[in-house]
């Protein structure tokens, strides 16, 4: 029978005015300021009213949810006996008899006897069906507030929400702890945390029947004293279920079970702790909460005494419930796990920090796409160099998936090995490009590829379908710089050009990612030139040739994206030159001979000598004479020995053999082998790197 009247599911007020039983259906009104106060607290919850509605909830209900309880088959002909009086005279519904009784000598005198078996009121029945609808438009509501949770809190908030006042006036959501994430089987105790309470405001408590209508003190909730939000006062936070007790018996049942029940009123304590004060009668529901595979926790919902009893059927509301806030539950843990996983994959592919090589500056930021999109193709690297210098390295990998950061991840390894082999940029990209076609494919990446050398005040750049670099210099004015865009890694068959340029002391390169300046209101070029703008205005805010501070300089970048800008990952690498001065350096050319050493250690002394650094001569000229000797025994062209003065000395010797030396323990009959363990006891750090022309052996010492 469908009813035109669509009213709430039962609040408090409405169930303690009226009445559970057969009999005259009179009740008594609450006082006016109760009931305002009770819409007070209720007017924050949603009306499911609004809500389309509800699926039939025969068909939503697990299969394992307990049926209601089951009324006696009436005989052939008659309607089943409800308990209810009817009033004489009250007219049978068209299509339906009932068989035929005595007639008293006065068929008006009085109502049906209560229980007789056609004894059904048509007002009951609507009322009946009334309730029953209001059970399905609010299980339609609730289920989908829950459903709305991403995470685990919102989960678990949304069902207390949608319970109190609704369907409960107090709820305790207790979660397994830890919790298991798919497959995994849970090792250790079983332990459940207290997740989340809630409960009726005690302002909104109805006035007991005999109250002083002019007394305003409010009604306080025995159930859940006054409390912090989530913590319920004098329940347990963390509860240990012992195996084969009470409550592990109730929790392996899986249904919800009135609080009545045996077994129950003793698990019951375990979780509110024996200190709670619990309603008698049907006014608690213990409901497990069961995920894909296990228990994941329970919660209990709680009625007033004051307020009507739950029936049969709220066991199958409260099943409902609960299997839709394990299922978001599982859901919200399975996501948790993948963020997580998605969080370290991105993590572990970009630098922790970036190194600080003699010579520039450097800062980076990185912004993903969005919070639930954390992972991307986008990368960023500043690798070492032979000879103080530094390779820059920016690339996007097309896409936004775990598999685009695992391409990347493959690709920003690959940039590090080459560059370890000291290659010119051009030839990194072209190994870089093979590597794509070895992934599949439709591996495409775009990559920007530049080598700054401190010394000579230049830079190398090779780019690969990347936006340009935009450069900063010492007197506030931005360009862009011209560079060949060449085709994107993975095309295949294309060759790239490399351009040498000045990067002058005191000038910003910053190199970035197409996220930065293309959007889906503006073009890549149109955001370029913002971004060029927005240089020369950042570095008008410092004073004349004063470069301003890195670190904010990449904030004041990022203000350019505007509200709906970020479409894209962004990367962003900003590196200050200040060079190294050619005071600073020492650099000769020495033939391969026997005088070599010796000539070498006076070139070394004279240099020391020039920087006063007279009290590192004795170590200089023993690790010099030691390095020297070694690359003049297998050098065919003239070897190069370079000093460098920063923060540390630093000694380079370079020759055209490319096997790197190998440090051993030399034994008692060697002649030699004894050079680099010198070195190694001696110097700071030392190191090998091989080169296209051969290999560079250096070391450094510490300042005096």
């Amino acid at each position: 029978m469908e009813t035109q009247r669509v009213t709430e599911y039962p609040t408090p007020r409405q169930s303690a005015a009226r009445p559970t039983g057969g009999g005259a259906r009179t009740a008594a009104p609450a006082p006016e300021r109760t009931a305002g106060r009770a819409d007070a607290a209720h007017a924050a919850l949603p009306d499911p009213r609004d809500e389309p509605g509800a699926s039939d909830l025969a068909a939503a209900a697990p299969r394992d949810a307990p049926a209601p309880p089951e009324v006696p088959a009436p005989a052939a002909g008659c309607r089943p006996h409800t308990g209810h009086a009817r009033p004489a005279g009250g007219d049978e519904p068209a299509g339906r008899s009932r068989p035929a009784a005595p007639e008293p000598a006065d068929r008006d005198a009085g109502p049906v006897a209560a229980g007789h078996p056609g004894a059904e009121e048509p007002d009951e029945r609507a009322e009946r069906e009334r309730r029953g609808g209001d059970r399905l438009r609010f299980v339609g509501a609730a289920t989908r507030r829950i459903a709305r949770g991403v995470d685990l809190d919102e989960t678990v908030l949304g069902l207390c929400r949608a319970s109190v006042p609704a369907f409960s006036d107090a709820i305790l959501v207790y979660l397994r702890d830890p919790l298991p994430v798919g497959d995994e089987r849970p090792t250790g105790p079983f332990l459940l945390r207290l997740r989340r309470t809630d409960r009726l405001p005690d302002y909104a408590a109805p006035a007991p029947a005999d109250a002083d209508p002019s007394d305003t003190g409010e009604f306080p909730l025995p159930l859940l004293a006054p409390q912090p939000e989530g913590v319920a006062s004098g329940t347990p936070e963390l509860i240990e279920v012992r195996g084969g007790g009470p409550l592990a018996e109730v929790l392996r049942g899986v249904r919800p079970v009135f609080g009545d029940a045996p077994t129950v009123r003793e698990a019951l304590p375990e979780l509110l702790g024996p200190a709670r004060e619990i309603p008698a009668g049907r006014r608690a529901i213990l409901a497990p909460l069961r995920g894909r595979r296990r228990v994941i926790g329970a919660a209990v919902f709680l009625r007033r005494p004051d307020r009507a009893a739950f029936e049969g059927d709220d066991l199958l509301v409260a099943a409902q419930l609960a299997t839709h806030t394990a299922l978001g539950v599982d859901k919200a843990v399975l996501y948790g796990r993948e963020a997580y996983i998605a969080d370290e994959l991105q993590r572990t592919m970009l630098p922790d920090e970036l190194p600080q090589p003699t010579g520039v500056t450097l800062a980076s930021r990185y912004l993903p796409a969005a919070e639930t999109a954390r992972v991307g193709g986008d990368w960023y690297d500043a690798i070492p160099l032979p000879g103080g210098r530094v390779a820059l390295v920016v690339g996007d990998v097309m896409g936004h998936s775990m598999t685009s950061a695992a391409i990347m991840g493959q690709l920003r390894t690959t940039a590090q090995t080459l560059a370890g082999l000291d290659l010119p940029p051009q030839e990194v990209l072209h190994h870089l490009d093979e590597q794509a076609q070895r992934l599949g494919s439709d591996r495409m990446a775009t990559c920007l590829y530049a080598v700054y050398d401190p010394v000579a005040h230049r830079i190398v750049v090779a780019n690969a379908g990347h936006p340009p670099p935009v450069m900063l210099h010492r007197d506030g004015h931005a360009e862009v710089l011209r560079i060949p865009a060449g085709a994107p890694i993975g095309v295949g068959g294309v060759d790239f050009e490399a351009v040498e340029l000045d990067a002058p002391a005191g000038a910003t390169l910053l190199l970035y990612t197409d996220g930065l300046v293309e959007s889906r209101h503006r073009d890549v070029w149109t955001g370029i030139e913002q971004l060029r703008e927005k240089l020369t205005d950042t570095a008008g805010l410092t004073r004349p040739d004063t470069p301003p501070p890195l670190e904010p300089l990449c904030d004041e970048v990022l203000d350019i994206l505007g509200p709906g800008d970020r479409d894209d990952d962004i990367a962003l690498l900003a590196a200050r030159f200040d060079g190294i001065p050619p005071s600073d350096v020492a650099y000769w050319y020495l033939d391969p001979r026997a005088q070599t050493a010796r000539q070498a250690r006076r070139l070394a002394r004279r240099a020391l000598e020039r920087w006063d650094l007279t009290d590192l001569t004795d170590s200089v000229e023993l690790l010099v004479s030691e390095v020297v000797t070694n690359a003049v025994r297998y050098a065919e062209r003239p070897i190069t020995l370079r000093l460098l003065r920063t923060d540390v000395l630093r000694c380079e010797v370079g020759d055209d053999v490319p096997q790197l030396p190998r440090l051993r323990q030399a034994r008692a009959t060697d002649e030699g082998g004894r050079g680099l363990y010198l070195v190694n006891r001696l110097a700071r750090r030392w190191g090998a790197t091989r080169l296209s022309t051969g290999k560079v052996v250096w070391f450094e010492l510490p300042m005096p």
